[in-house]
């Protein structure tokens, strides 16, 4: 138990150290305000606030964790060995950076609350991030950051048995249509048909029809493949399947016909389900609460896990209306575009609502790649050195790899050619040094 003095105890300190000391490092915390109860303490302690009582480990502390609300906060972005950090905090600090109020900004999502540029779908983009604008997207820099402090405790404290963890992976498929063409529907299929003829589209028209016929399966229906791997691999794949209404952004199959049942039914005996929320779910908790209880029914046992289509996030209301219907993981939280740690971390977090000043129940696992973010690689070489580059960097610090692919993406077909294969090094990589 590492013991924490502080000058006072807020919400966000207990936030931000139980991130980097508990769930990245696996060493219990506890926080004092009385000099007596730290002095007595005889196992890990530390001091954070302005000033050093003694000789103890301090970090000189930022105002972040001690303020409500937002406030136009300076931030100067500095090289620190291997990595990036802010909040510098002077000589007398056992590290140069108070790296707890700095994961605090990264981890509550800080800069989204602030003014920036959304995308054509209201999304807040890389390229607005102060992780992409000073260059560390590519790196889990708070478990960086945590592993450098470890550094610190270990020198101070050689004694203590400090927890190991290991690199794992958490493979995502998203499922926003199991079928290119298949339980489509008259009317979808004939007007796919007019689009294909006016488009000069016809070895797509030839394969809708013999699909549509049965004599060739249907591109998408790649679940046979991903169930095999899945029973090849000790970590289990977690499926995202839409099952809300037509739209103008979501055209998937309705959760009436019985064979997409089905085939949810089957996917749940082997991997873990959750609902792909729809885009205009998001922005409507009844149109949410209706889904949710559609899948439930599905799957015959109460929701755990969600992922908003498109990726698109609005907070903190996408997360409020996630904690009402008690859907309490989360696994939007990534870029489209970009490979890279939205976050800042390559560990499980909880939303912290800002408004409120709370942690909440809800668990953010933020995803680190989507296949769509390799396309812009020409060659199959640079995207499995893209794809090695991330998994180096979470391997450095034993962290969790979350990529999300698409039932699509193993169709092996056009421009997925190669996934496959992408998506075994994921799987393997579990195994090499």
């Amino acid at each position: 138990m590492l013991l924490v003095y502080t000058h006072k105890i807020t919400p966000r300190v207990k936030y931000a150290f139980k991130h980097i000391l508990t769930r990245i490092l696996g060493i219990p915390v506890t926080f004092t305000t009385t000099i007596e109860d730290f002095i007595a303490h005889d196992s890990l302690k530390m001091s954070y606030t302005k000033q050093p009582l003694s000789h103890e480990v301090f970090i000189r502390s930022h105002d972040i964790l001690f303020e409500h609300g937002l406030s136009d906060i300076d931030i100067h972005v500095q090289d620190w060995e291997n990595t990036k950090c802010f909040f510098s905090n002077g000589e007398k600090s056992a590290i140069p950076f108070d790296i707890f109020s700095a994961a605090f900004y990264l981890l509550s999502r800080y800069e989204e609350y602030l003014p920036h540029v959304k995308d054509e779908y209201g999304r807040f983009t890389a390229v607005e991030s102060l992780a992409y604008k000073h260059d560390f997207l590519h790196q889990p820099v708070i478990d960086v950051w945590a592993y450098k402090f470890k550094k610190v405790l270990e020198t101070q404290f050689p004694d203590y048995e400090f927890p190991k963890k290991s690199y794992a992976i958490k493979p995502i498929i998203d499922v926003p249509s199991p079928y290119n063409f298949k339980l489509k529907g008259l009317m979808r299929n004939f007007g796919g048909t007019i689009k294909d003829l006016f488009g000069f589209k016809f070895k797509r028209l030839y394969y809708r029809y013999i699909v549509l016929f049965g004599i060739k399966k249907d591109s998408y229906d790649t679940f046979k493949y991903i169930i095999n791997k899945q029973k090849q691999s000790n970590f289990k794949f977690l499926f995202f399947f839409l099952i809300g209404d037509y739209s103008t952004y979501d055209k998937g199959i309705s959760a009436n016909k019985k064979q997409f049942v089905t085939l949810i039914k089957q996917v749940a005996d082997y991997c873990k389900v959750g609902i792909k929320a729809s885009y205009f779910a998001l922005e409507d908790i009844d149109i949410l609460k209706k889904e949710k209880q559609r899948m439930e029914a599905i799957l015959n046992t109460s929701l755990t896990a969600s992922r908003q289509s498109f990726s698109k996030l609005n907070l903190p209301q996408s997360y409020r209306n996630l904690i009402e219907l008690e859907i309490l993981e989360d696994y939007t939280m990534g870029y489209v575009n970009h490979t890279g740690f939205r976050a800042g971390t390559c560990t499980p977090f909880f939303f912290y609502d800002l408004d409120y000043e709370i942690q909440t129940p809800l668990k953010i696992t933020s995803y680190h790649l989507l296949d769509f973010s390799l396309l812009k690689h020409q060659s199959l070489l640079d995207k499995k050195k893209a794809l090695n580059e991330i998994i180096s960097e979470i391997k450095a610090v034993n962290g969790e790899f979350v990529p999300v692919f698409h039932n699509y993406t193993f169709s092996d077909v056009d421009r997925w050619v190669g996934y496959k294969e992408l998506f075994n090094n994921i799987l393997n990589s579990v195994n090499e040094n």
